[in-house]
């Protein structure tokens, strides 16, 4: 229903016999998984609550990886955006130990923090956290959330929506003196407690944040880069109409705007009309937000929408699924749709509904799909926040 959004699609080019393999159940809220370089053996995910779990030959240990629930804030309801919302392993992490949390904390602050694993590998040092940066969130939604270490330059990169409320009521992600909606990039190797990289689009402009890198962003949920070409696909939830993919190559995404709040998708929302887009970056793909969260809570049918929160993905870069190369998969958290495409350098291609494949070929299918995750050598995984993984297998 949602392929007439963008011309060049080829509804028919199909990923027939993929499917989802249930790996691990893990606990309830459940948004992230990942795996840093060189590991084979060992997964991790994120948990809302604030701990971070292990899994290992498809079973998760007992005694979390990370518990840092004390520190986050609590009280997280189905609705909540708060809590534990990002993890990323250091490049070097098999000899530092180094890790990166987002989360944010009892006074409403978003927490870059760094932690270190301690002499048991599989138990990280709750006491080592060197917070790296505090932003304050005005209010309770649109935090963002994501980290992610560049795959060319090994800088950090960190997500963060416009602060929440309706609307970007301070029209923070167009204010490039906020770090609000936007993606930041930081060097946390040089500087106490981290550098700005000199090539970073605002350096040493007045009146502009230099951790910037691109901006106009409402909520990244999630971002990613593919391992081949550098390119950054942002998975951007909008306000209430439509959802939206934006794939940029590295250049064009170096201080590049998003258009949130002058644009949602490609529509203008503020003014509602007849709005100013120069120099906007467009999205690739945009779908309607047509399905309301209470009806998945509840169980109503919704067999004919779309979605209401998209779940940004990664393009595969593994070596068992073949069929998959170069192919951008995410999906809905609402409705637990999966799609794929293709981008050629300016329009979108090869639009695949996957979902109806994947139920086929599958035992179990998530129903709350709340992340996707790569492990190190490219495997793609998706994340059911009701507590359990599946990974991608071709059958």
């Amino acid at each position: 229903m949602i392929g007439y959004l963008i011309i060049g699609f080829n509804l028919n080019a199909g990923i027939n016999d993929l499917a989802l393999l249930k790996i691990a159940k893990v606990p309830q809220k459940a948004i992230y998984i990942t795996q840093p370089k060189k590991e084979k053996n060992r997964l991790f995910v994120v948990n809302q609550s604030g701990t971070i779990h292990i899994i290992r030959n498809n079973k998760t240990n007992d005694i979390p990886f990370l518990d840092i629930s004390d520190r986050v804030y609590g009280s997280l309801t189905p609705e909540s955006e708060k809590g534990l919302l990002g993890l990323a392993f250091h490049p070097n992490y098999a000899n530092n130990g180094y890790f990166y949390v987002n989360y944010i904390n009892k006074n409403n602050l978003t927490v870059i923090s760094r932690f270190s694993t301690s002499d048991n590998i599989n138990i990280a040092d709750k006491n080592s956290e060197v917070i790296i940066l505090e932003i304050l969130q005005p209010f309770d939604n649109n935090n963002g959330g994501h980290l992610a270490f560049g795959p060319s330059d090994g800088f950090l990169y960190i997500g963060l929506g416009d602060g929440g409320s309706t609307g970007d009521p301070y029209n923070n992600s167009q204010d490039l003196n906020t770090l609000l909606g936007s993606i930041l990039r930081i060097d946390i190797d040089i500087g106490n407690p981290y550098s700005i990289p000199k090539d970073n689009p605002f350096f040493s402009h007045n009146n502009k944040k230099e951790e910037i890198f691109c901006y106009g962003l409402r909520n990244p949920w999630r971002f990613s880069f593919d391992r081949h070409n550098n390119d950054i696909i942002i998975g951007d939830v909008g306000k209430n109409i439509w959802e939206e993919i934006h794939w940029s190559s590295w250049e064009e995404a170096k201080g590049g705007n998003y258009g949130w709040r002058i644009m949602e998708g490609n529509h203008c929302h503020n003014p509602e009309d007849f709005c100013d887009t120069t120099g906007l970056i467009m999205p690739v793909h945009e779908y309607p937000n047509n399905a309301a969260f209470i009806k998945k809570l509840i169980g109503m049918n919704n067999k004919e929408a779309s979605g209401c929160s998209v779940t940004g993905g990664y393009i595969y870069r593994g070596e068992k699924i073949k069929q998959l190369q170069g192919v951008y998969v995410f999906g809905d958290y609402c409705t637990g749709r999966i799609w794929s495409l293709k981008f050629d350098g300016e329009k979108a291609t090869s639009f695949k509904n996957l979902h109806q494949d994947l139920k086929k070929n599958s035992k179990e299918m998530p129903l709350v799909i709340s992340s996707f995750g790569e492990d190190s050598s490219g495997e793609l995984y998706v994340v059911d926040y009701l507590g359990a993984i599946y990974k991608f297998i071709s059958k």
